[in-house]
């Protein structure tokens, strides 16, 4: 880990390239040149400024590719059975928001929907999209705006939210009816461990600093 030391005074003769600002704190500083496997931290507040992780792209893009192998079977295979007074039903994520249409919560539906399925599947596709231009040197002008794209987008991926609510529905049915859990929730937890891999594997500076270089 690389401690930053050397804030910066005076800006007038130095390029933006030779800067870098804190997100936590503001302050600004001069680019660390990292070796790999080390790490820049702000010396204010502690936050990880930028890294320079061992085949963070090939390690990426196969952490995109097992999340998007697990996308569907996570959204439509059973997460739960439930047998209620004789009635048996088998939950998934896409029934989850069926339900919700349903019983006149439309709105409701459409949220969970973009942001448990249609936001996450775009966030991974535009991540693939950038691993890819990356590793070919093709249309880097499209990586550049797939990845901004992608950054647009983190916000908006509640997959924790809905995990969270998931394990709550369990343990309150549970007490209620005869569950059964099932092979969607385990392919749900591991997109959702998966996702949490990826974003600590692909580190931004070296996609930005990638996809800045000539073809």
């Amino acid at each position: 880990m690389v401690s930053m030391t050397n804030p910066v005074t005076c800006i007038g003769t130095m390029s933006l390239d030779e800067l870098i600002g804190c997100p936590e704190c503001d302050l600004l500083m001069r680019r660390p040149l990292l070796q790999a496997g080390q790490k820049a931290t702000c010396p204010c507040c502690g936050y990880e400024l930028c890294a320079s992780r061992h085949q963070s792209i090939g390690r990426s893009l196969a952490l995109v590719i097992a999340a998007l192998l697990l996308y569907v079977p996570a959204n439509f295979l059973p997460i739960m059975h439930l047998n209620l007074m004789g009635r048996v039903s088998h939950e998934t994520v896409w029934t989850g928001i069926l339900a919700l249409c349903q019983t006149d919560m439309a709105g409701l539906a459409l949220v969970v929907f973009l942001c448990t399925m249609v936001v996450p599947l775009l966030k991974l596709l535009c991540q693939l999209a950038v691993l890819l231009t990356i590793v070919t040197g093709w249309l880097k002008s499209c990586g550049l705006w797939w990845y901004r794209s992608y950054h647009h987008l983190k916000d908006w991926g509640m997959l924790e939210v809905y995990l969270l609510g998931l394990l709550v529905s369990i343990v309150k049915l549970s007490g209620m009816a005869d569950l059964t859990l099932d092979s969607g929730l385990l392919c749900f937890v591991g997109l959702f461990a998966v996702q949490i891999l990826l974003e600590l594997t692909m580190s931004p500076e070296q996609v930005w600093q990638a996809l800045s270089e000539p073809a």
